[in-house]
């Protein structure tokens, strides 16, 4: 009887470890390959959220609107400085605020509110993560007509050199600088991405996370300078002991990923320090978002 030479028999196909940064890597490319289904499933939801309504997505914008002349109009009083250069700042600091609040809070719910998809769909799990995201980018667009509406009425008190309050800084007004807002809306965009696959992941584990976080984002809004200029804390106190204060506007990255967007906006001197450290905020949040990732992808459909 002739011997079965080893080269006749089939080679034994390579082991894969599910817990690696390449199929870590492979989900969130594999994710971007999908881009015209979760860009699809993005449109309808807007679509299904406004569906039977008269002016449909155009509540987004009044809705903001109100807000944002609401908040305007009662700080700008309480701070004593000019409404056509306070309402403009309020009004872009909000709109901002509103696309980092949303990625965040939706975020920590993504896997949970797409349980049935992620059960029948075989898909990446970083294509719900993207879905939300640009839902979310859906609503910042139909925001910035209400900057752009603002930016009419204001223009005139913003294409110069002027102060937000009496003893801010002088700012240089609007310039060709506005185009530096472009790459701001796209480093939040990664970055929501990248929040929204960590604490997503963290949440459909454990189901207490996502009210802490409502509730911890509500005091982030107070403490981030949205309706209150930053200058404000060195002017507390005549400047003698304010820094202190201006350290804990420093120390907070959601103060920084707002100026990235706000300043070039508003015409405001370009501090780059703020991209220094959203930048790295950014490297650090996606090696994160890639460890929980590498460790706990394949789990996300049995925790749901």
């Amino acid at each position: 009887m002739q011997a079965t030479s080893t080269l006749d028999q089939p080679e034994a196909p390579p082991a894969v470890k599910s817990r690696s940064f390449k199929r870590a890597f492979a989900d969130v490319r594999e994710a971007w390959d999908h881009r015209e289904l979760w860009g699809h499933l993005g449109w309808q939801d807007i679509k299904q959220r406004y569906r039977r309504s008269v002016i449909g997505p155009l509540w987004i914008t009044i809705s903001m609107g109100t807000t944002a002349l609401a908040l305007g109009l009662l700080y700008s009083v309480l701070f004593k400085t000019e409404v056509a250069t306070f309402l403009p700042y309020v009004t872009v600091g909000f709109i901002v605020w509103n696309f980092i609040v949303g990625c965040v809070t939706e975020g920590t719910d993504v896997f949970i509110a797409n349980e049935g998809l992620i059960k029948h769909l075989p898909a990446p799990i970083t294509v719900h993560v993207m879905r939300m995201v640009w839902r979310q980018v859906l609503f910042l667009v139909h925001n910035l007509v209400v900057y752009v509406v603002v930016l009419a009425i204001f223009f005139t008190s913003l294409n110069h050199e002027y102060r937000i309050a009496a003893d801010s800084p002088l700012q240089p007004g609007l310039s060709w600088t506005m185009v530096l807002a472009i790459p701001g809306f796209v480093l939040l965009a990664v970055n929501a991405v990248w929040i929204a696959l960590l604490f997503g992941v963290i949440s459909t584990r454990f189901r207490d996370i996502p009210p802490v976080v409502n509730s911890f984002i509500n005091l982030v809004f107070f403490m981030t300078p949205i309706v209150w200029d930053a200058g404000v804390l060195n002017r507390v106190t005549g400047g003698g002991d304010g820094d202190w204060r201006m350290l804990i506007a420093e120390l907070n990255p959601v103060y920084h990923f707002v100026e990235i967007v706000r300043a070039p906006l508003l015409g405001h001197t370009v501090d780059w320090h703020h991209w220094a450290i959203a930048g790295g905020f950014t490297l650090f949040g996606w090696f994160a978002a890639l460890v929980i990732l590498r460790n706990y992808r394949a789990r996300v459909s049995y925790w749901v």
